[in-house]
């Protein structure tokens, strides 16, 4: 890759999209990025050559301002709240022409439809692990302790519960125990259906976080961090299992740190 590369970035909030930039800076490689208001760090504009903030929505806007930057490839890092694309959604006119013209708003039919938009204008959207690779997990179990047997069935029901919940779009994880469904994540988000199976479980739960059928993984990285550990650790949870080779570990060491010191085991399964 040209060091003389500049690749554009759509960062959402997060710590994604400020992992991704700095990867990127590392390897000499430019980044662009479109920021969106009330979702993405302030600490963007620290580590990239511009950007330029939009409100969710704004996709004229953010195909304009990647073309005028000249830029080839582009990234999507971050997720956009579900509450804030609810309520504070406010289209420009090629944003407004593109939701009438699809047909739904799941997230991957969005994603694709934006992708598809960027393409249309010569901007190729590419993984977002792109300079991550360390970051996702290959199979096997990541902290020093491996799940109980009992704790392999749970992860085994979880994996399975887990697949079929992400065929109809409603979240990426489940939290179980003893082979019973606690919590389902919805529209709050993983760490918030954590806490709440967590706190229905009263301790001693395992966490299952899978890619949904079909996903793709250019923008929809299933991720964990730090926090993740935190919540786990407030409610008791023992188990956090994570789909090998399709999960983003945000600050992998420090959450695998943070893992070991709360004894809550971490394992990428296939």
């Amino acid at each position: 890759m040209s060091t003389a590369e500049r690749i554009g970035l759509i960062a959402g909030n997060g710590r994604f999209p400020l992992l991704f930039a700095e990867a990127a800076r590392r390897t000499g490689v430019e980044v662009v990025a479109v920021a969106h208001q009330h979702e993405t760090s302030d600490e963007i504009a620290n580590l990239v050559s511009r950007v330029t903030w939009v409100r969710v929505g704004e996709l004229g806007k953010i195909i304009r301002t990647l073309k005028q930057a000249g830029v080839a490839r582009a990234v999507m890092a971050g997720g956009i709240s579900k509450p804030r694309q609810l309520s504070d959604f406010r289209p420009d006119f090629r944003g407004a022409a593109f939701i009438a013209k699809t047909r739904s708003l799941r997230d991957d039919v969005l994603l694709r439809g934006i992708a598809a938009e960027l393409a249309h204008d010569g901007i190729t959207v590419v993984s977002s692990t792109l300079f991550l690779g360390d970051l996702v997990p290959r199979a096997g179990t990541l902290t020093r302790k491996a799940p109980k047997s009992r704790e392999w069935d749970d992860v085994r029901f979880g994996l399975e519960v887990a697949r079929e919940v992400g065929r109809f779009d409603i979240g990426q994880s489940v939290v179980v125990k003893r082979r019973t469904v606690i919590a389902v994540e919805g529209i709050e988000g993983t760490d918030a259906a954590i806490r709440r199976g967590g706190e229905l479980g009263r301790g001693g739960v395992v966490v299952v976080k899978v890619s949904k059928p079909g996903q793709d993984l250019r923008f929809d990285v299933p991720a964990v961090g730090l926090t993740t550990i935190e919540v786990m650790r407030e409610v008791g949870a023992r188990v956090l299992a994570l789909e090998a080779g399709r999960t983003l570990m945000i600050d992998r060491e420090a959450m695998l740190h943070a893992a070991e010191a709360a004894g809550i085991v971490v394992v990428a399964v296939e």
